[in-house]
């Protein structure tokens, strides 16, 4: 990175973590693990993430009063970081504790976490989660306080794509979604929901890791890293599609090539065409993948949270390229 883009980036993430000083104070107590919104802007600074790439040309007409033309301009594509999918154990214990203030306690619900009272994650999972079957997870998705600066850092590879997402900002508060999250009504008869292995976090036979209908709280699943991981692959499909039978805010960007923009279509489980993502906590990496991350056999030590807190960061592609003309011609090559 240059020397005059790091200086940009950290003053803006200066300003940004400044901004989130005033936040911090009404956050409740950080739950073990927590991760920060600096930790988290740092996270975005991935190239494996990014996956930066030229992948062809647009040809743009541009006409004056004294003519017609034609220009080029170099497509290219990358992914950016949209949402942080929080998945946690009890209300109010977001792990993202800057913004754990908007998922307030909720007294009147069941925290979260397996289903035997008195129960929870640390004395359930044990060292490789491997007990009670039926566990609960809030959920929450919020905007990624990196887009703010994120721009700064891929543009040192050349022209850069936008999303429409906005830091900070909850599209999805599962304490706000209170009837659909803990009945799974109406999704339980839904097609998807009755149906085995329609929707279904897996990798072959061998590695399934639970349905993305019904889009609620509860998981079937013994392994707690798994079943957090449904739950964000569950608030991802929701949200990046319009007329759920949810309490969300839609975050569905629009492909307009007249403009030079290709966005990315619904979240799909497993499909990196769709989507990637970057763990956040615990143990923070610096890479991403769809789910599922681990293999059938693969050992989960280091990836199980102690309090049944987890959070990823939701990467999306975006193919652009400059707009040179009033029309768009043609364009070439795919992303990603």
């Amino acid at each position: 990175m240059s020397q005059h883009v790091a200086r940009q980036v950290r003053l803006a993430l200066c300003g940004l973590l400044s901004a989130m000083g005033f936040f911090s104070l009404l956050g409740t107590a950080a739950p073990a693990r927590a991760v920060d919104t600096a930790s988290i802007v740092q996270s975005a600074w991935s190239q494996d993430c990014l996956q930066y790439r030229v992948v062809g040309v647009c040809l743009w007409l541009r006409c004056t009063p004294f003519g017609c033309s034609v220009r080029s301009s170099v497509k290219v594509g990358h992914y950016i970081p949209e949402l942080v999918v929080s998945s946690y154990q009890n209300t109010g214990n977001n792990p993202w504790r800057d913004v754990a203030f908007m998922s307030p306690s909720n007294g009147n619900a069941r925290g979260g976490g397996v289903t035997a009272e008195g129960a929870d994650a640390a004395s359930s999972i044990g060292e490789e989660g491997i007990h009670n079957s039926l566990r609960f997870k809030n959920g929450d998705a919020i905007g990624h306080p990196a887009s703010t600066v994120f721009s700064q850092f891929a543009g040192q590879w050349g022209y850069t794509c936008s999303t429409p997402a906005r830091p900070l900002q909850p599209y999805f508060l599962s304490v706000l979604d209170t009837y659909a999250w803990r009945e799974g009504l109406p999704e339980k008869i839904y097609p998807q929901a009755l149906t085995p292995g329609l929707r279904e976090v897996r990798q072959g036979l061998l590695n399934r890791w639970g349905n993305v209908y019904p889009r609620a709280g509860f998981v079937t699943q013994s392994n707690d890293y798994k079943a957090a991981a449904v739950v964000a692959q569950r608030v991802a499909d929701l949200v990046t599609r319009n007329g759920q039978p949810h309490v969300y805010t839609p975050l569905v960007p629009r492909t307009r090539s007249s403009r030079g923009v290709w966005a990315p279509p619904p979240v799909k489980e497993g499909d990196k065409d769709t989507h990637k993502w970057q763990r956040l906590t615990p143990a923070m990496t610096q890479s991403c993948a769809v789910f599922p991350d681990r293999g059938p056999a693969a050992s989960f030590r280091g990836h199980l949270a102690q309090q049944g807190d987890y959070a990823w960061a939701l990467w999306r592609p975006y193919s652009c390229c400059k707009k040179r003309g009033q029309k768009l011609l043609s364009h070439t090559g795919d992303y990603p």
